[in-house]
């Protein structure tokens, strides 16, 4: 099974421990991003991944593109180019002050990539599946044509098409991505989504619910879910909840609606060392699962429990295999030393 994924990779500085930017002396340096965490889940289960962007060819262009390789994802076809790669500044919060996350990617080569830098028609060749997410096109106005072009494309190779809808406020307004999103969901046959981004991105309501104090009943997951199918005629819709109570430790469940039935995922009480690329390492998840043909039941259960075991990890990508995720899905949670 072929999967390829479609955007930004950032150099990622946090200060050491959990200290505020304000105290750092120093930065941890690793590299993230919402679809080259995707593309390490997947290369990490086992299948054939293959992450698509543009980078510069400098040696901090380079690192990127090696922490995808030593996971065995395929960077062939990242194209070489401009002088940035995007920043994110991260301090990893405690207790009840929560994350940060400052971005510096104003002008960064993926920014600045043209139609021309990629030829669809060849990077899809072979692939089941293609994966985005809304901050790609988010970038410039020349990525949301790209993306645009990808998913069409895809479409007339019959490729399947997820797009996880995360929402970033400093990159566009809900106006546009609203308007931008619209137009590429109807080539997405599977949309991952979290309730707070629907809310921003298409002004979906959910019922009784309250982001902010983390409240998401189940008849507001299935709302959102059922909505977002009818608009756009999603095949499947996944919704994922905000991470709640506090900085270092959430409940969590997620829905799968596929047009006959809603799956509810079990509920998880996680201790967080690390949330950047939980939403991605729940995306990976479902890829895989449907890739393998699991049942919906099995889909949203590897996807959450993928999800959760992200949360333990530090770093933005899911250094787990495709074995401990179907034991922790099965229920196997106690925790021992595995021998």
């Amino acid at each position: 099974m072929k999967v390829v994924t479609f955007g930004e990779i950032m150099l990622r500085l946090m200060p050491e421990g959990d200290g505020r930017f304000v105290q750092a002396g120093r930065y941890n340096a690793s590299y993230g991003g919402g679809e080259a965490s995707v593309a390490v889940s997947l290369a990490n289960f086992g299948l054939d991944s293959k992450f698509v962007s543009r980078l510069p060819k400098h040696e901090i262009g380079q690192a990127g593109v090696n922490a995808l390789r030593k996971f065995g994802v395929d960077t062939t076809d990242i194209v070489r180019g401009g002088d940035r790669v995007g920043i994110c500044f991260l301090e990893r919060g405690a207790g009840w002050r929560p994350p940060k996350e400052i971005y510096d990617r104003t002008g960064s080569s993926i920014s600045q990539a043209v139609r021309g830098d990629f030829d669809w028609d060849r990077i899809l060749e072979g692939a089941d599946w293609f994966h985005f997410t809304a901050i790609t096109p988010a970038l410039s106005d020349n990525t949301a044509e790209i993306c645009l072009e990808a998913v069409k494309k895809a479409r007339e190779k019959g490729i399947t098409v997820s797009c996880g809808l995360d929402y970033q406020s400093g990159l566009w307004s809900g106006q546009k991505a609203g308007r931008v999103m619209g137009e590429l969901c109807k080539y997405v046959d599977v949309c991952i989504a979290g309730a707070e981004d629907v809310r921003n991105v298409f002004g979906i309501r959910e019922a009784d619910t309250d982001i902010k104090d983390g409240r998401l009943s189940r008849e507001g997951y299935r709302d959102v879910a059922k909505r977002l199918a009818d608009r756009f005629g999603f095949r499947k819709v996944a919704v994922t909840p905000p991470v709640l109570s506090c900085a270092n430790e959430s409940g969590w469940a997620a829905l799968l609606y596929d047009g006959e039935g809603y799956y509810f995922s079990r509920n998880y009480n996680m201790h967080i060392v690390d949330r950047t690329g939980g939403s991605d390492s729940f995306g990976a998840g479902l890829i895989y699962a449907c890739l393998r043909g699991m049942e919906p039941e099995g889909i949203i259960e590897f996807a959450a429990a993928a999800c959760c075991f992200k949360y333990g990890i530090e770093g933005a990508f899911n250094l787990v295999t495709a074995d401990e995720v179907l034991k922790l899905a099965a229920g196997d949670a106690s925790g021992r030393v595995r021998k």
